[in-house]
């Protein structure tokens, strides 16, 4: 096993090798999911701590469904009626979670960097679930194992992500990750939504979706970030539909079997048409969802075993 990270709060510190231990491992989640295998001692005497102070339905749901299926404790923090809501301080917070002794945290966080604060403080494996607009780890992972299990392959593809990029840490992870798979990915958008300096992403950029999406294999859509935007980043939602929405004439320029994805929640009619998103032989966005439970029963199973691998060693008096 080539996987040796203490936490999982980034991409961007993984290696290839990382990357494709850790989907390796997803793969074999998936398929004893799909035939109702139980794997309850795996997290045996363990406890997990959901902290979201974000809103979160599929992203909780899946790490609590993910936790409870290798038979770890699960606690979710209703982090809107916690102490922060008092005027208690992040490492305040992390210092009274410490004390209770948890062994897998997974943080979301609406400011950049708040989880690897976190994880500077206690004794635990933490698992970031997307802080700010930095990184959101584990939908970059689902979106690759998804990706890996319809194209068999998970390098030289042409990979398109189109909307709302500026604002999106689901696109940092994703072009952190299939960058260092090798493929080529795309950046689609209105140029009032890409990040500054995405000159230097070492990705393409098209402002025209048609030329954007000609001949990729994945067409993976965002969702547009309203709640982080302060200004007017789009004319209106029909404007928008009508040039970045992906629709059928949109998406006969990628290749035949080009699949289509989106993280999620979707607005349909906005940043998709709603027939694109249910068509069985192209969406593979109910896929994402099931693929996420897989990653993120693999990070855990992964960081628990390096956790108790340090725990070991430290007590037999062996540095690690």
């Amino acid at each position: 096993m080539t996987f040796r990270a203490e936490h999982l709060l980034g991409i961007e510190h993984l290696s290839p090798a990382d990357i494709t231990t850790l989907l390796d491992l997803a793969d074999q989640y998936a398929e004893h999911n799909r035939q109702g295998r139980a794997h309850r001692d795996v997290l045996e005497g363990l406890t997990q701590i959901n902290m979201f102070f974000e809103n979160s339905t599929r992203t909780q749901a899946s790490f609590e469904i993910a936790g409870k299926r290798l038979g770890a404790d699960v606690m979710n923090m209703a982090m809107q009626a916690s102490s922060v809501k008092k005027g208690e301080t992040l490492i305040d917070t992390a210092l009274t979670l410490n004390a209770m002794r948890p062994d897998l945290l997974v943080v979301r966080h609406p400011h950049s960097g708040a989880v690897d604060l976190l994880a500077q403080k206690v004794n635990c494996a933490v698992l970031n679930a997307g802080d700010g607009r930095h990184e959101h780890p584990t939908q970059a992972l689902l979106d690759a194992l998804t990706i890996r299990r319809h194209h068999d392959r998970l390098h030289r593809l042409s990979i398109a992500i189109c909307g709302d990029i500026a604002h999106s840490r689901v696109a940092r992870s994703n072009i952190l990750l299939l960058g260092k798979m090798e493929n080529r990915v795309r950046l689609v958008g209105p140029p009032t939504l890409m990040p500054s300096g995405v000159q230097d992403f070492g990705v393409e950029v098209f402002h025209d979706m048609k030329e954007g999406l000609k001949d990729v294999d994945v067409v993976m859509m965002l969702r547009l970030q309203k709640e982080r935007m302060d200004g007017g980043f789009i004319p209106s939602e029909r404007e928008y539909f009508h040039r970045y929405g992906l629709d059928a004439e949109k998406l006969a320029c990628a290749k035949d079997d080009a699949i289509v994805m989106h993280p999620g929640p979707m607005n349909r009619g906005v940043e998709i048409d709603g027939t694109i998103a249910d068509d069985i032989n192209r969406s593979v966005i109910q896929e994402q969802v099931e693929m996420g439970v897989a990653v993120r029963m693999a990070a855990m199973d992964l960081l628990a075993r390096n956790l108790r691998a340090r725990r070991g060693a430290k007590a037999a008096g062996v540095m690690v």
